[in-house]
């Protein structure tokens, strides 16, 4: 199988390395300093145990390099979709499909909108990965991928010769990832969102690992509300998230992933966008739909758009920084 992964960040290599034992692929993105490590040195991936083990993998920010490909693995930031879904389009053979493992909220529907409802899918993964250095990438921890099972849900006229979840399902799992189905699109979708929304914002604006939040019991609260707000309103859209308690599946998460660094924390700490618009932000917009409050949310993401400008709160300490939270949240609330 010929496979492009659009995204050459943290986990497009992640996934790009593991792949590569049991496929074709070609890694696809824009970034010169990365790029030019993996042509020169390949990339250095370490292990959650910390081996370390460098891979020659095909790397190139030409579209067409990696055509025709049957799977495009959409691993860039939910503000970059529009422009993977177009790259994606250019890459893909007649019968290929996106698949895409991203955060937040309205990935599918924009690679849908480019690419039609037969050549999309979506998956969630809660696989850790941290760019230490262009061609150095940490599997800071391993994790579990569900892949939505479009079966009796998917549109009558499926593209012939196109990949099925149960294919790319046994294929990630031969490259050793853990994966399973879900028939439960939008269940998949909001039950990561509820574990995003509750961990990715606090690690980055206290700039802490993810057990942090699990320790320290201001962060535990806040993290846990935060999940709480997104079931709620998951539950007002009639959507059941895959998991019965939102807040404890976020402590779960936390403390399986105790020493990761969120991709939300590692953005704000080297000056980049974060994806806070489609989860924090998403979340806050649903809820107005709905008619269900969100004020946790709405604090953390504005805290997190400061965060980005460069605007820290004046407080020294994460400690301080909570209670700085807390405070702006019940004034919220009023």
């Amino acid at each position: 199988m010929r496979i492009a992964i659009i995204g050459i960040g943290a986990m497009g290599c992640l996934f790009g390395a593991k792949l590569s034992q049991v496929a074709e692929v070609t890694l696809v993105g824009h970034w010169p300093a990365q790029l030019a490590a993996l042509r020169e040195h390949g990339l250095r991936l370490i292990d959650p145990d910390g081996r370390s083990h460098t891979l020659r993998l095909s790397a190139t920010d030409d579209p067409q390099t990696a055509a025709p490909a049957d799977l495009a693995l959409i691993l860039v930031k939910s503000y970059q979709t529009p422009q993977a879904a177009a790259t994606a389009q250019q890459l893909l053979a007649a019968h290929g499909v996106a698949l895409t493992l991203q955060n937040g909220l309205g990935n599918l529907e924009q690679l849908t909108a480019v690419l039609g409802p037969h050549r999309a899918n979506l998956g969630i993964t809660s696989e850790g990965a941290a760019l230490l250095a262009p061609g150095v990438v940490h599997h800071a921890g391993t994790g579990h991928t569900t892949l939505a099972d479009a079966e009796g849900t998917a549109p009558p006229e499926p593209v012939e010769g196109a990949v099925s979840p149960h294919t790319i399902a046994e294929l990630f799992a031969a490259a050793g990832f853990a994966t399973s189905l879900s028939p439960t699109v939008a269940g998949l979708v909001w039950g990561k969102l509820a574990v995003n929304a509750g961990i990715n914002p606090l690690t980055a604006v206290l700039q802490v690992p993810n057990g942090f939040l699990a320790e320290n019991a201001a962060a535990r609260q806040l993290m846990q509300l935060a999940a709480q707000e997104v079931a709620r309103v998951a539950a007002a859209q009639a959507i059941q998230l895959p998991f019965a308690d939102a807040a404890a599946q976020a402590l779960a998460v936390a403390k399986a992933t105790a020493a990761n660094h969120s991709s939300m924390r590692q953005d704000v700490a080297n000056g980049r966008p974060t994806e806070i618009g489609a989860i924090c932000g998403a979340v806050v917009a649903a809820g107005r739909k709905v008619g269900v409050s969100t004020p946790v949310n709405g604090v953390l993401q504005t805290a997190v758009q400061q965060a980005e400008q460069g605007i820290w709160p004046d407080a020294p300490t994460p400690e301080a920084i909570l209670s700085l939270l807390l405070a702006q949240i019940e004034q919220a609330k009023t």
